[in-house]
């Protein structure tokens, strides 16, 4: 199929093979660099932040605690940066010592973000009633109980944090499929700095359903498994949030992605270390600007809130550090500007490309099940050879165009453009 990158509605998210950045314009003469969302320095207007370096890129946990000495260590060397909700109870102070940063859904000095609500539009729905100030769990949330409060929970709770504090959200179904763009819109516009959503594709045992991903892409048919537990759709989760920021690419979209088994059904089942990493690399594709793992397993033979850390994680482990390894490696590159209409292809895969240091990279993952052997094709710029990053190999380019083989579903291939130029584009980092 055919990649076209075109401005349109959130709702042609829907549309299979038009892959959308917001803020980019109809398919134009030459290529165009638009920067990551927010801007690289973006995190530099919030006090005590994260850093706005292009060395850091947001590699974070979710709700994970830090109690043990060397708690931190064992995390960083999985690859982890960041942490995306510390819980209470944790020591921060080993999190700032140890050269980590903790966004924290309780008042700390020293972390570097304050979490809202979790899902906030799940549980307490589109509306502006009264909020009874319980959680799902406590009692009835809203008031009346039949009311909708997730605008009121959203605004209590941002009245209440700290002072210049970095915020961030986490949203799911309500933004990604059940709402209406204009009640999605207020949640990722009116609250927080930075936002993700979770759409677990490949463990949720409902989410190809009618009301769900059947909605958002199978014109509220049953999407089908082969359509639905696809790496690619975690990059469509973050372009549905991106399509939703107003203005266009104005703040960061992050991604969450699950280590685990997160539903206690036995249906949908573990997720496994190929899919994590075509997950990861998906939504960088498609312009995440952080990543976030979900940390916990509610079902199988193994229940943990600690996944990478415990045995839970012994097979996906390996996968998640080596996947870590390279965001850590290409951190310059993906807080460096996209380069739209640079790269195509007619084919089953996703490709973005990249402007660092005067040079052109490209990030290519497989939309499709099954081996297929791939054309791409670049806009300008005589690049001899595209050497295959991590793999040890090089790929030859010829009259702009060269080809490569992607084995299934889960195929993710990193390049990085040799000779030529690069087409007289500025501005990368």
């Amino acid at each position: 199929m055919k990649k076209q990158f075109c401005l349109v509605a959130a709702s042609c998210l829907a549309v299979t093979g038009c892959v959308i950045f917001p803020g980019s314009a109809p398919k134009a003469e030459v290529p165009q660099v638009r920067p990551v969302d927010g801007g690289i320095d973006y995190y530099e207007q919030f006090g005590n932040s994260l850093p706005s370096s292009p060395a850091y890129f947001p590699v974070g946990v979710w709700m994970e605690s830090v109690i043990e000495p060397g708690d931190v260590v064992v995390d960083q060397n999985i690859g982890l940066n960041t942490y995306a909700g510390l819980t209470s109870n944790s020591d921060i102070k080993q999190v700032i010592d140890e050269g980590s940063y903790a966004i924290t859904g309780w008042p700390a000095p020293e972390a570097a973000g304050y979490m809202l609500a979790d899902e906030v539009d799940m549980w307490a729905g589109p509306g502006s009633a009264s909020w009874s100030g319980h959680y799902p769990g406590e009692g009835d949330v809203c008031d009346p109980p039949a009311a909708q409060c997730g605008f009121t929970v959203q605004k209590e709770l941002l009245d209440a944090a700290p002072p210049g504090a970095l915020l961030y959200t986490n949203y799911g179904k309500g933004v990604t499929f059940w709402e209406s763009d204009a009640e999605a819109r207020r949640f990722v516009n009116d609250f927080q700095d930075v936002v993700s959503a979770d759409n677990y594709w490949f463990t949720d045992p409902f989410i190809c359903g009618p009301s769900e991903g059947g909605a958002a892409l199978n014109g509220g048919a049953e999407l089908p498994a082969q359509d639905c537990r696809l790496a690619k759709n975690y990059g469509w989760t973050v372009e549905r949030v991106r399509a939703l920021v107003d203005p266009r690419g104005s703040k960061p979209v992050w991604a969450l992605i699950e280590v685990g088994h997160p539903f206690q059904e036995s249906r949908g089942g573990f997720i496994e270390g190929p899919q994590i990493r075509a997950a990861v690399w998906s939504s960088l594709i498609h312009g995440a600007r952080g990543i976030v793992y979900f940390n916990h397993s509610f079902g199988g033979d193994c229940v943990s809130q600690h996944v990478l850390r415990e045995s839970c994680g012994d097979m996906v482990r390996p996968w998640v550090e080596a996947v870590n390894r390279q965001i850590k490696d290409l951190a310059p590159v993906l807080n460096a500007p996209f380069v739209d209409d640079f790269v195509s292809s007619s084919q089953g895969v996703d490709v973005a490309a990249k402007l660092h240091d005067g040079g052109l990279y490209l990030m290519a993952g497989s939309t499709i099940s099954g081996p297929q052997r791939v054309e791409m094709k670049l806009a300008c710029g005589e690049a001899q050879t595209a050497v295959v990053i991590g793999e040890g190999r090089s790929v030859p380019i010829s009259n702009n165009t060269f080809h490569d083989d992607f084995a299934d579903a889960n195929a993710v291939h990193l390049y990085q453009l040799v000779g030529g130029d690069a087409c007289g584009l500025t501005g990368g980092s």
